[in-house]
């Protein structure tokens, strides 16, 4: 792999760039984990894997404090990950059993946690950004100072209801960041065909929204842009747009072939510009871990996915009475 420069990579303990590491690492090994799973008829419907994306979210969540929320899209399971859900909880349910975050019935797109302020995993394309910024409202009808990060992708961008959300975020002053993770194919259209913008950040400043494009495969990058923004926001200033430039590996779900793209064009990102390679360059040439330290890691982490996947198979699936509950609330 080339080296790259990376921001501030001085003023990064080891203890932060092995917890980065760690986290990201976790991410691509559950998603393929989830992509074999797939692949033997254990997850049903739609399955959008994050591999290749994995700094976007660790980079934000290390900015993030106890009570911030976050809301995405479909391609979900990094950000609950990330967020601290555990994987046998998040495994469960892709494959439709009891044990799950939603008991079985929410599946990839349609997983919350109260505790951990995580509210979706959203299969409608754009329907969660007013969400986010309902979310925020919220807190600052509280006064509480707590951020909203609200996700969503290159193609949900040109969705109506984004600019509709731009628009009362920044009247109300919310204290939301709009994050949007460019990974430069909305399904299998290039960004280049779906916009004549330059940029997608740059739309907020119609509405007096500042906002900046970000290194998407360098999660320190991503960390100091997020550090910026949820400044910008606890200070009351309104919201904020983050557009994260990455790339993702895979097709857009497991049924997609990616014929939009060449292999090349992948190859060539993984090799030069992956961002979990970046933060092991780092970790080895500043002699913060050792290969074997690293693979002992990688091991560990194999199985954490390992038992997840195992825990997802002897979970039961939901009983038929499950059909009935949770579709009304008590008043």
């Amino acid at each position: 792999m080339a080296a790259r420069k990376s921001s501030k990579k001085s003023n990064i303990s080891k203890e932060e760039l092995l917890h980065y590491y760690r986290e990201m690492l976790l991410i691509r090994r559950f998603e393929e984990k989830a992509g074999q799973l797939y692949g033997m008829g254990l997850i049903g419907g739609f399955c959008h894997l994050y591999i290749g994306q994995e700094a976007v979210v660790v980079g934000l969540e290390a900015v993030a404090e106890e009570g911030d929320k976050r809301i995405t899209t479909y391609r979900d399971h990094g950000h609950m990950l990330a967020c601290g859900m555990d994987p046998k909880g998040v495994m469960a349910e892709l494959t439709g059993r009891e044990g799950g975050y939603s008991r079985g019935k929410g599946g990839s797109m349609h997983m919350f946690s109260k505790e951990k302020h995580f509210y979706g995993g959203h299969g409608i394309v754009g329907a969660n950004v007013p969400l986010g910024a309902g979310l925020a409202f919220s807190d600052k009808y509280k006064g509480n100072d707590r951020v909203t990060f609200t996700y969503f992708g290159d193609g949900a961008a040109n969705q109506g209801q984004v600019y509709e959300t731009y628009n009362m975020a920044t009247l109300w002053e919310l204290p939301v960041i709009f994050v949007i993770e460019n990974n430069k194919y909305a399904m299998g259209t290039s960004v280049q065909r779906a916009t004549r913008s330059a940029s997608l950040w740059e739309r907020g400043e119609a509405y007096g929204i500042p906002g900046e494009e970000v290194d998407g495969m360098d999660v320190l990058a991503v960390k100091a842009a997020g550090d910026k923004a949820v400044a910008h926001c606890r200070a009351g200033k309104g919201p904020y747009i983050l557009e994260v430039m990455t790339y993702r590996y895979r097709g857009h779900s497991m049924s997609d072939p990616a014929k939009y793209r060449t292999r090349d064009e992948v190859q060539k990102i993984r090799e030069e510009r992956d961002a979990i390679e970046h933060v092991r360059e780092l970790l080895l040439t500043g002699k913060h871990a050792s290969e074997d330290e690293l693979k002992e890691i990688d091991k560990e982490i194999k199985e954490v996915v390992n038992d997840s996947a195992e825990f997802a198979k002897e979970s039961p699936e939901p009983d038929v009475s499950e059909l009935y509950t949770d579709i009304y609330a008590e008043a």
